[in-house]
């Protein structure tokens, strides 16, 4: 599969929001946005994001899937191409089905399609990233360059690192952090995992998603901050990528604000450790490519 890859080059430091979605609002296909998320029950699209990303300082974001469908992923892609903005999709294809092969071959002259994700938290297995069709599915990524997402909960991180210990090849990302248990202001059990996760050198995190782990109505940056810590100490700033979640995080806070939390954080560190949370990580990871004529916005 045809890749970009980020030039060289470059007069100033790319920064990337590494994880939004898109979509046209429907309540039979997003089920999931109840009455505590009804700020989120309409359309939300390019144009809604470009204006955000401008006002924080992102050139650029990863369109992530919100649907299991191959519908979604090819909508996601045809945005992608009338958007310059958006230099990635993470897609969905189904990894267990005997049509897989076809499928991603189908995709391969899409340079947008990064990696693909499975909305893993949802299944009542626990242990769905082990199921014999599912790996087999996944053996076949690394032939056609593209990433994996993993979603999870907490408790399905030691599953996890079984799953991403058969694949030392793949390139892997931990989206959310595993959505730790910011509320209830838990951490150690959560923070073991995530160091046991964090020792395979081929998987990369999302410090993203996390204000809708915490009280939606009296969080405060220093919630954050412990799990912030371990996401650190873990993976260190060559491992990490900044995402809002957008829109999802606006059932908790304006992206801006959502946005200062890691900004704010990477204070205490260079310059040059900073950039790289912000986005060279991103672009390192999916081997974006910058077009030349967005050299400078």
């Amino acid at each position: 599969m045809r890749r970009l890859t980020f030039s060289a080059v470059t007069q100033s430091a790319m920064h990337i929001d590494a994880h939004q979605h898109f979509w046209r609002y429907d309540r039979r296909e997003y089920g999931w946005i109840d009455d505590s998320m009804a700020v989120l029950r309409r359309d939300f699209l390019p144009a809604d994001l470009k204006p955000e990303l401008d006002r924080s300082g992102f050139q650029g974001c990863i369109a992530v899937q919100a649907r299991q469908t191959l519908e979604e992923t090819r909508w996601l892609l045809e945005l992608a191409e009338r958007a310059p903005f958006i230099f990635g999709v993470v897609g969905w294809v189904d990894l267990r089905s005997p049509r897989l092969p076809f499928e991603l071959k189908s995709f391969a002259g899409k340079s947008k399609l990064v990696g693909v994700r499975h909305i893993v938290q949802s299944e009542p297995d626990e242990r769905f990233l082990l199921q014999p069709d599912f790996l087999c599915g996944m053996a076949m990524l690394e032939e056609f360059d593209l990433a994996y997402d993993i979603l999870i909960y907490p408790r399905h991180l030691p599953v996890a690192a079984e799953f991403v210990a058969r694949f030392p090849r793949q390139r892997f990302v931990l989206d959310h952090l595993a959505k730790p248990p910011i509320k209830s202001g838990a951490v150690d059990v959560w923070a073991r995992g995530i160091r046991e996760l964090a020792s395979f050198p081929n998987l990369f995190c999302k410090v993203s998603g996390l204000v809708t782990e915490a009280d939606w109505q009296s969080w405060t940056p220093e919630d954050m901050r412990p799990y912030l810590d371990v996401a650190f100490g873990c993976f260190g700033p060559s491992r990490l990528m900044i995402g809002s979640d957008w829109p999802v995080c606006s059932a908790a806070a304006p992206y801006s604000r959502v946005m200062d939390v890691v900004t704010n954080y990477l204070s205490k560190y260079a310059a040059k450790e900073r950039d790289a949370v912000l986005g060279e990580n991103a672009a390192t990871f999916w081997r974006l490519k910058r077009p030349q004529n967005q050299a400078r916005d």
